[in-house]
């Protein structure tokens, strides 16, 4: 019997509608920097968020990505696990997205394809943007990492001594292709770079 071909350099990119859009626009440029090959799905919400948040013709983000998919075509192809890839990530993922993914009944491809990445137990990387969370939240929350997804709040990294929001966004999103094994250059590791293990901060140094 033939062994199956490696799994394509290939990653589903879902952009919700919650707060922090950039964190999708900037996967989607680090990944085609590292020549892997991303297909991205919107939701209806996502791109009026673009509006508020950003300047980025929504024409213009689509252009990012290898292949774009409708949020209604559930006969995308990656709608099904015989559709081979390395995973998906959804930054930012809504509350809504992540409890539809919890539940399994998935409404869009958004979280169809979130589905499908579950049941063939590839990975899912589920960039939350919500605080506080109630129980509710964090029960669905539970339900997921059982089911074998990873939930990665967009926490920023003050060790790393960011100059700007754009060092915070590239952090936390190069953490998170970490675990696909994807280094795209832009994370400061601890113990890797000597800068960021300087002195120890005095309390009356911290304004």
């Amino acid at each position: 019997m033939n062994s199956l071909e490696p799994v394509p350099r290939r990653l589903i990119v879902g952009i919700s509608g919650a707060s922090g859009v950039m964190y999708g626009v900037r996967l989607l440029q680090l990944l085609r920097n590292a020549g892997v090959e991303t297909h991205l799905v919107m939701s209806a919400t996502a791109e009026i968020t673009f509006a508020y948040e950003t300047t980025l013709k929504i024409a213009d983000v689509k252009a990012m990505a290898h292949t774009h998919h409708r949020i209604d075509d559930m006969a995308a192809s990656i709608s099904s696990g015989s559709f081979r890839t390395a995973g998906m990530i959804i930054a930012p993922c809504s509350v809504r997205s992540m409890s539809e993914i919890a539940t399994g009944v998935t409404t869009t491809l958004l979280t169809r394809a979130a589905d499908v990445t579950l049941k063939e137990r590839r990975r899912l990387l589920l960039m939350v943007r919500e605080s506080p969370l109630h129980t509710g939240h964090l029960r669905n929350m539970t339900a997921l990492s059982e089911m074998g997804a990873i939930i990665a709040p967009p926490v920023p990294a003050f060790y790393a001594k960011p100059d700007s929001l754009a060092d915070m966004v590239d952090h936390t999103v190069g953490r998170a292709l970490d675990l696909f094994d994807i280094d795209v250059g832009v994370v400061s590791r601890w113990g890797e770079q000597p800068e960021l293990r300087s002195r120890p901060v005095k309390r009356d140094e911290i304004s």
